[in-house]
């Protein structure tokens, strides 16, 4: 059984670095154009929005590696312990937009719905750049090259 879900988990996961590394969609960033971050903002949108499952404290909902009775993961962490700094800002942004089924798609099931109705273009933005001063150096630099080669790759 451990396998099977390992297995699942692996596959989506894969879809998800396939799509970002792929994905020739536009290029999203929280540090893009003239756009300055409102960081005061985005702790409150955070707070209204995305506490309630990632944790007001960004650390996420009990054993998030592991899918729940439903199937689902639950909600990760966005701290140093979680894996949201791996991924750029782009693809952090299309899943706050979308969802993470949309985004990842072949089937993969996910509690996390998407805002992109209900939030300006800017305030997901401020939520992202929010959560990165929250992250020690190398978290916040990992992420920023990550981000760096994504936008030279679209």
């Amino acid at each position: 059984m451990k396998l099977v879900v390992s297995i699942g988990i692996t596959t989506a996961l894969a879809g998800m670095v396939a799509f970002f590394f792929f994905d020739a969609g536009p290029q999203t960033s929280v540090t893009s154009g003239d756009y300055l971050p409102n960081l005061a903002r985005g702790e409150a949108v955070y707070a209204e929005a995305c506490a309630s499952c990632h944790g007001a404290n960004l650390e996420g909902q009990p054993n998030w590696r592991s899918p729940g009775p439903d199937g689902r993961l639950p909600a990760p962490p966005h701290d140093e312990t979680g894996h949201t700094w791996h991924h750029p800002d782009r693809l952090l942004l299309q899943i706050t937009a979308l969802g993470t089924a949309a985004v990842v798609g072949n089937g993969y099931e996910s509690n996390m719905p998407g805002f992109g109705e209900m939030y300006s273009e800017d305030e997901p933005r401020d939520v992202l750049a929010w959560i990165k001063t929250q992250w020690p150096d190398r978290e916040r630099d990992h992420q920023a090259q990550v981000t760096a080669q994504d936008s030279q790759r679209n």
